[in-house]
């Protein structure tokens, strides 16, 4: 009956630890307009009063960043920044206040945008989460393995976290999504086998609250059972009516 979790290193998202023997941290995501900073608020704090530990905003655009500053200030819990493809607005989520700044490598382009993501993170103190992604994967990787696989996130991964090392900087977890259960389950036990950094679980488009739910349960409790994972992503709903997508 007990289960013997995968001894990782432990990083900080804000004032919540995550790996390193910490109690496994909850994660849930808006789904409202960041611009629209008081529905924003809202839904982070009824979030927070559900269970969530860490809330992740979407900042698509500089308005988002912007606003984020406001949303940080009322918030007591830390906010992942998802700054989706453009590393500016990475810089601007960590200048904000951003406690942890969600990139994908594959969405970024350049090294050297990626490197200036990392000096704002450390200007600012924020975590990363390296967000390997199976319907984003880098060219490279695509045509190497033809299609998106375990094997192809892993090396993503692999070569991200060198990157990052390479610039010294080690605050960040990591994880390798797909919308395939199966898929994303093999690739988080191989990454697991290699690396000792602290993965965040999650199923990538899981769907509708009913069949993401079912999805998501399926694959991180197969992957908790077996030890792995330090953060999990979960669909909270923070309002009876609406759907809080994660």
């Amino acid at each position: 009956r007990d289960i013997k979790r995968k001894s990782t290193k432990k990083i900080n998202v804000g004032n919540v630890q995550v790996g390193g023997g910490a109690p496994i941290s909850v994660q849930s995501m808006t789904n409202t307009l960041t611009t629209d900073v008081k529905e924003t608020v809202k839904q982070i704090n009824q979030l927070k009063d559900v269970g969530a530990d860490i809330v992740r905003v979407s900042c698509p655009d500089q308005e988002s960043t912007i606003a984020l500053k406001k949303i940080v200030s009322q918030v007591k819990i830390p906010i992942v920044a998802d700054i989706h493809f453009h590393y500016k607005r990475a810089i601007e989520a960590a200048i904000s206040g951003a406690h942890c700044l969600r990139i994908n490598p594959g969405n970024i382009g350049s090294k050297e945008k990626v490197r200036e993501i990392l000096k704002a993170a450390k200007d600012y103190g924020c975590s990363i989460r390296v967000g390997v992604n199976a319907g984003s994967l880098e060219k490279s990787l695509l045509e190497k393995y033809r299609e998106p696989c375990p094997e192809s996130l892993v090396e993503s991964a692999i070569n991200n976290i060198k990157l990052l090392e390479d610039e010294d900087f080690f605050n960040f977890k990591i994880s390798v999504k797909s919308s395939d259960v199966f898929l994303a389950t093999k690739a988080y036990r191989s990454l697991s086998s290699v690396c000792d950094y602290p993965l965040h679980l999650g199923i990538t488009e899981a769907g509708s609250l009913t069949s993401g739910s079912v999805k998501s349960a399926l694959g991180i409790g197969m992957l908790l059972n077996e030890g792995i994972g330090d953060t999990i992503r979960v669909s909270l709903s923070a309002n009876p009516v609406e759907e809080v997508k994660v």
